[in-house]
């Protein structure tokens, strides 16, 4: 289904934008060893729980959730990017943003690269700008 595990994150953050779950789902692994965590949320845990949770998230329309930051650690069957998404929300004076730190996982199976973990929590509002690190700037 996916070819590399940028692919399936970039078709998983469309699926948000679109709220479309049946999108989503197709993303996610088929096994019952998927986790999500939504930042201050319950983990969910198993196919079910996961499309519930996303069900709940998405009932009051799409997240326009911009992905910025990315940081991929990968081997021949797993990919662990972690990131920083700036989300859109809507407050009474218009437009405001919300750091989460993320970490989504994939593996890589016969039906190519599908996710296993999406983990968000809330991230300072300079999250976008500012990392502690030892990394070279190459790589980000």
């Amino acid at each position: 289904m996916f070819a590399t595990p940028e692919e399936a994150e970039q078709a998983f953050y469309e699926a948000l934008e679109q709220a479309d779950v049946v999108r989503l789902m197709q993303i996610w692994a088929d096994d019952e060893e998927i986790v999500c965590i939504h930042p201050g949320g319950l983990r969910a845990v198993g196919h079910t729980a996961v499309q519930e949770s996303w069900q709940q998230t998405l009932a009051a329309g799409p997240l326009h959730i911009r992905p910025l930051r990315p940081l991929a650690m990968q081997s021949m069957m797993c990919s662990v990017h972690t990131l920083v998404e700036q989300v859109a929300v809507r407050a009474r004076g218009g437009v405001q943003y919300a750091n989460c730190y993320a970490t989504n996982i994939y593996h890589k199976g016969p039906t190519g690269w599908r996710m296993v973990v999406h983990h968000a929590s809330p991230a300072p509002a300079d999250a976008g700008v500012l990392d502690l690190h030892d990394v070279p700037d190459r790589l980000h």
